[in-house]
């Protein structure tokens, strides 16, 4: 093959422009047969009007030698053999199962453990994949009940099912992380391989969408049966247990594990020695279990914020340039901003045409996400804008929300605040390893004040107005939208220009304080900066919902280097609920990673 980069076209040039390229590039002959391949597209707007599709193309030639000749004499530095690497799975069982007789136990369906289950399936060890949520069609449908207001299911919902919580998502396929090993690749192959556009393979920034994700997913899960695993819905673990060691270095792990579903029956254990921990940034009960069992984790940093809504139109004429004359998909944008203290407040998990969802799974908690459909055509951009919190900052927010509760979160003795801060959770008086943990939940609770059940929506007008009485400290307020915080603000959502775009219900209420007010702040800055790059993001009009707590795991799960829990051997942390990814792909090559490791073993 040879490797074209750096093609330039108009984005209403198709194949055929592109063929002609490739011959003039390689000094073809008319009588050179080729095959052509897409390897990377990427859009250059950055002098608009001229727009361009930037293309890395793969060329093989029908005829080898020739192919040979015209790499060997071309000296054009964008003329070159692709360097790729191609990821094989380990396949050093033949087939048969380990010499302890046990399969291999995974607990979540999340990408990392769906792609962990699917290359140990592969290598003939028949995986059990357990999973405290429902299957897709049964997840979906609990979903869809709960935003049309029906009851949350606490064990089916956004975050917990097949597929994890990046099944109800934009289902972006970006990442970050190196791949010498060609391991991205494969994960982008099977998806395409399970009904996923093929432009995943090459796009800048690879999206499948929701829809396509649960077809993809569904399929992935088909295949780990139809090779002897095993895919268990609605089953939790709720113990584990260090038992006897079967023989030598060979660990013995007691699992016990409840039925999730809304009649539970009694608890039954079974015996692992290898026992794959995938279980997501949002298992909160699993996390405490782990802390209490022995385990051992750290604090890590997360980021919390709030979604922020805006046209689509507005997003693409700030990419494409005012009344753009090609037909280009929705476009995405991706921020960051540096505040006068050092800290940085950027964009998360920006969906074009996408919707904010209730993405809550705890009773009384809320939290948002971005979702989009394959077609990204809701006609709104949504985006996440976070701050980083460190444990050391935590521990300041909850030293403070601890004053609160001393004193019963009396500010200027209004008594409606102080009976809505006694329904909050009581922040632990200890700090240990679960306390970001503890503080995303306490940002959910008010945010579920603050909305009576419902999305708390605000424009950002109304947040720069609202900055809220600080006599209560760092968290601000805690109201439900109460009259004299309605008399200062004079924008409402039935003003704005911005047509709602949500999945679960929704009101208007006083977003800002949900957030200690050094986030608040933050996030304000950074709107009103990024102005400056987008014109209109610091409109008034746009919306601010929350609360985006759920951007990352608050903890790690210690592992060594080969990938099993520190003191804990069997045991493997995995994916994003263990502190080791951050997204769908780099989920599900941490997956790949730790069977490598059970193979290896």
């Amino acid at each position: 093959m040879i490797q074209i980069s750096q093609l330039k076209l108009k984005p209403d040039q198709g194949e055929d422009a592109l063929k002609e390229s490739v011959r003039q590039i390689l000094h073809l002959r008319e009588s050179d047969e080729f095959y052509l391949e897409i390897r990377k597209k990427s859009i250059d707007a950055r002098k608009k009007p001229d727009i361009f599709y930037v293309y890395t193309l793969g060329v093989t030639m029908k005829d080898q030698e020739r192919e040979r000749k015209i790499l060997k004499k071309n000296r054009d530095r964008n003329v070159t053999k692709p360097q790729d690497k191609r990821y094989e799975i380990p396949d050093r069982l033949s087939g048969r199962t380990r010499g302890d007789g046990l399969r291999p136990v995974i607990v979540g369906t999340g990408p990392a453990g769906l792609f962990c289950g699917l290359a140990l399936a592969r290598a003939g060890l028949r995986p059990i994949l357990l999973e405290r949520g429902q299957s897709i069609p049964e997840r979906t449908a609990a979903v869809g009940h709960y935003w049309e207001g029906g009851q949350l299911d606490p064990e089916s919902n956004v975050q917990f099912g097949e597929g994890g919580a990046g099944t109800f998502s934009d289902g972006k396929l970006n990442t970050g992380v190196k791949d010498p090993y060609g391991r991205i690749r494969f994960v982008l192959d099977t998806f395409v391989g399970k009904g996923a556009d093929p432009d995943i393979l090459y796009s800048y920034r690879p999206h499948v969408g929701t829809d396509v994700l649960k077809k993809a997913v569904a399929g992935i899960r088909d295949e780990i049966i139809a090779r002897g695993g095993e895919v268990r819905f609605s089953e939790k673990l709720i113990r584990l247990t260090p038992q006897t060691p079967l023989s030598g270095d060979v660990p013995l792990w007691d699992l016990e594990i409840a039925a999730s579903s809304k009649s539970p029956g009694p608890s039954f254990h079974m015996n692992a020695s290898t026992v794959v921990l995938a279980i997501g940034h949002s298992s909160r009960d699993t996390f405490r279990m782990l802390k209490d069992s022995g385990f051992d984790m750290t604090a890590k940093a997360f980021a919390v914020g709030l979604r922020i809504q805006h046209p689509q139109g507005m997003i693409d004429e700030a990419l494409y340039g005012k009344n753009c004359p090609y037909e280009m998909p929705p476009s995405p944008y991706k921020l960051t901003h540096r505040l006068s203290d050092g800290r940085g407040v950027y964009s998360f998990c920006m969906c074009p045409g996408g919707y904010v969802v209730n993405a809550s799974s705890e009773a009384r908690g809320l939290a948002v996400n971005g979702m989009s459909y394959h077609d990204r055509a809701s006609g709104n951009a949504n985006s996440a804008i976070v701050v980083t919190v460190s444990p050391e900052e935590i521990a300041g927010c909850l030293k403070t929300m601890r004053r609160m509760d001393a004193s019963d979160g009396l500010c200027g003795k209004d008594a409606k605040i102080a009976g809505l801060i006694k329904e909050l959770p009581r922040v632990p008086q200890e700090e240990d390893v679960l306390s970001g943990m503890e503080f995303q939940r306490r940002l959910e609770r008010i945010a579920y004040l603050q909305g009576r059940g419902k999305i708390p929506v605000q424009t950002f007008g109304d947040y720069r107005r609202s900055r809220g009485d600080r006599a209560c400290g760092e968290q601000g307020r805690i109201g439900v939208f109460e009259d004299r915080w309605h008399a200062a603000c004079g924008r409402s959502l039935a003003d704005s220009s911005v047509r709602p775009v949500f999945q679960g219900a929704f009101c208007e209420a006083d977003v800002r304080s949900i957030l200690p007010g050094q986030i608040a702040d933050a996030i304000e800055e950074g709107i009103l900066a990024w102005d400056r790059q987008i014109a209109g993001f610091a409109d008034p009009s746009a919306l601010l919902a929350g609360v985006e707590s759920r951007t990352s795991s608050p903890v790690r799960i210690t592992r060594g280097e080969d990938l099993q829990a520190a003191h804990c051997p069997g045991i493997y942390p995995c994916g994003e609920g263990a502190g080791y990814a951050g997204g769908i792909t780099s989920a599900a090559v941490d997956g790949l990673r730790v069977a490598e490791a059970i193979l290896a073993s």
